[in-house]
């Protein structure tokens, strides 16, 4: 707006050679800024004016500078100053953003980025082949990152992350196992078939295994990769052809993992002085995380929830019990469950030993991963129609979400609350009749 003698009371316009207009304003802070464009008439100059000036009054402005920072740069800060993130998740957002974000969006300016050029980028990435997980991974990157320019920096006046649905994930349904499923994979993971191959000239692979006796067979077949030679020796295993032998270290590992419903970095942190026995407990108080590079850390549990003292079944206190009097230092102190040479068991070297993809390919379910086991002791926990408040404290969670989807597909402790409820109805019909001494109930009409 001008004021009279032309002068204008707030910033000002000046043609520029190009024919253009340019707009420069002072800032909050007393210093002079400029548009960050240039307009094709005086008239919208003035409007633009006008718009910036209404933002400062009502406290919306950003500025300008600040905006033509680069998402990647930006990004990348954000995630070094979020000295709370765990050390697997600060890997994930980093590999996130120089996987997906950083290369199709990292060269733009913050006050750049537009809802339809996020849109588009996501579109990218689907053409890609990038899957749907990923995908929502990102995004949700993204979205946290702008958030933090829009609130905390106050870079942005509003995030452009506005697509409707991009943050959510439908991972496909996790199998769960059966009790006996359990037993028998605790079984299953400390069986070994006794074979050898032999790389020949030709570069095929044969095959040698101990049938019952101890004597030793050659197969009549070679196989063109020792992965090949080594699935044709488990399935000799499993149709009782080879000989097998047992190694339990692992057993007591698959049950309390199922049915203290432990996670991988909490249940391989565990020491001898967590295990109480006698009281049948388990006490949960730090977790393993393992990096990129391999290193392990030891650290407190996933979230506050998961420092927590888990009551275990009676049924797997022998298996425990052989296990701390078998395979676990005498000392205090000492891991109740430990790789080849002692130290931490490490994921990798977990599925080398029990070679886990035979196994749970033999039981039936081939597509079973080691979280399931917790899985399957969260639902089977459900499924006892226990409250909400309970069930988190055993899974060891800080909020309902987790807890209330296990519960909703629960329709066993849906069962057993609707028994409950009828066994408290049947005793108060008891009841009656026994108030009413066996007399016969007459319903007499009201006026």
């Amino acid at each position: 707006m001008a004021n009279k003698g032309g002068h204008r009371r707030f910033g000002n316009i000046r043609k520029r050679d190009s024919g253009r207009y340019q707009v420069r304003y002072p800032g909050p802070d007393g210093r002079i800024r400029t548009a960050p464009q240039t307009f094709a008439s005086k008239t919208e100059a003035e409007r633009a004016l006008t718009l910036i000036e209404a933002k400062i009054l009502n406290g919306t402005w950003t500025d300008p500078e600040l905006a033509k920072v680069k998402l990647g740069t930006y990004a990348a800060r954000w995630i070094d100053q979020r000295q709370m993130l765990r050390p697997r998740t600060r890997e994930l957002y980093a590999w996130l953003l120089g996987k997906h974000i950083a290369p199709h969006l990292g060269g733009v300016s913050l006050g750049k980025l537009t809802t339809p050029m996020i849109r588009e980028w996501l579109t990218t990435l689907a053409n890609d082949g990038v899957g749907a997980t990923s995908r929502a991974k990102a995004y949700r990157l993204l979205r946290a990152v702008l958030m933090t320019a829009v609130v905390e920096d106050e870079i942005l006046p509003r995030n452009p992350c506005q697509v409707r649905g991009a943050g959510s994930e439908y991972a496909e349904e996790r199998p769960t196992l059966t009790i006996p499923q359990v037993f028998e994979l605790a079984e299953r993971v400390g069986m070994r078939p006794v074979g050898n191959f032999r790389k020949l000239d030709s570069g095929e692979y044969r095959l040698r295994y101990r049938v019952k006796g101890g004597i030793m067979r050659r197969f009549p077949l070679t196989f063109a990769t020792r992965a090949e030679a080594e699935r044709a020796l488990w399935k000799l295993a499993e149709d009782g052809q080879a000989d097998v032998i047992r190694d339990d270290r692992l057993r007591a590992f698959i049950l309390l993992a199922t049915f203290a419903s432990l996670r991988w970095g909490e249940i391989t942190a565990l020491r001898r002085c967590d295990i109480d026995l006698a009281r049948r407990t388990v006490r949960v108080r730090a977790a393993y995380v393992e990096q990129a590079n391999g290193r392990m850390l030891l650290g407190p549990p996933k979230s506050k929830a998961g420092v927590r003292t888990v009551t275990i079944p009676a049924a797997i206190v022998p298996a425990l019990a052989a296990h701390l009097e078998i395979y676990t230092k005498p000392d205090a102190d000492a891991l109740v469950f430990t790789g080849v040479k002692g130290g931490p068991l490490r994921r990798s070297g977990f599925n080398k030993v029990t070679n886990w993809k035979h196994v749970v390919k033999a039981l039936g379910v081939p597509n079973l991963h080691f979280h399931d086991l917790r899985h399957t002791g969260n639902q089977l926990a459900a499924d006892m129609g226990v409250s909400t408040k309970n069930l988190m404290a055993r899974m060891g969670h800080d909020n309902e979400r987790a807890a209330l989807r296990y519960q909703h597909k629960s329709a066993k402790g849906d069962r057993a609350i609707a028994d409950g409820l009828d066994a408290l109805v049947q005793a108060e019909h008891d009841q009656d009749d026994e108030d009413d001494d066996g007399a016969a109930g007459v319903l007499v009409p009201v006026a």
